[in-house]
């Protein structure tokens, strides 16, 4: 009577999988959807100093000790973007909203600073946090629409924005948190997501649908809808 070897486990095209007992097993998780930890952000550091004039307002959004048109846009802006990374309340929360107040009162002051923010929304999409790319896309669809030329002016940085889109397009997750500014209720990243794009090309000008496409080929015209 035959004693049982012990199985071998082998990696597939090798010359350990062709003996006998190998037992081929598959190639390592790649982790495109692994949740990334994100650095220790400037944000969270000037909160922390007390660096930003708002308070938290009784019930809900944030009370600003200041004009928010009269703030240094270059330097403010930037850092509200590099907040969107964080999740840990109260940075994620004041980072946030902070982001929204800044786009819905800045104007002509948001086109100039879109180099900066680059940075920012790639990092905090890059942590694949779903928390952080429900509230990324947002602010990207805000963005979009906050101002005159904002839009086409996106489409130069689309080969950093949405390279982490197109991994997660199809991803049918829950993501909603009640609220809603303004635009109507999301369901899953994935419709976020297409949402996002189709944002980008109405406001991204003639150049922006062969951009989205390229990066996200499976990506379909809104424009004719």
């Amino acid at each position: 009577m035959s004693k049982n070897k012990k199985e071998l486990e082998a990696q597939g095209f090798t010359v350990k999988a062709t003996m006998k007992n190998s037992v081929v097993v598959g190639p390592p998780v790649a982790g495109a959807f692994k949740e990334r930890p994100s650095k220790s952000t400037k944000f969270r550091k000037f909160y922390d100093r007390g660096d930003f004039a708002f308070v938290m307002r009784q019930g809900n959004g944030i009370a600003w000790k200041v004009e928010i048109e009269k703030l240094d846009y270059h330097h403010y802006l930037p850092l509200f973007f590099d907040g969107l990374s964080e999740t840990v309340h109260p940075y994620e929360f004041f980072a946030r909203q902070g982001v929204h107040d800044m786009l819905e009162h800045g104007g002509p002051k948001i086109l100039p600073v879109i180099p900066q923010l680059i940075i920012p929304i790639k990092n905090a999409l890059n942590t694949r946090s779903r928390q952080v790319i429900r509230n990324t896309l947002k602010v990207l669809q805000h963005l979009a629409m906050s101002g005159d030329m904002v839009g086409e002016a996106l489409v130069p940085y689309f080969r950093q924005i949405l390279p982490v889109l197109n991994i997660f397009k199809n991803m049918k997750i829950n993501t909603g948190d009640g609220i809603d500014y303004g635009q109507r209720n999301r369901e899953t990243i994935g419709d976020l997501i297409q949402e996002t794009l189709q944002v980008f090309e109405r406001y991204g000008g003639d150049d922006a649908f062969k951009n989205i496409k390229w990066m996200v080929p499976t990506y379909e015209s809104c424009m004719n809808n």
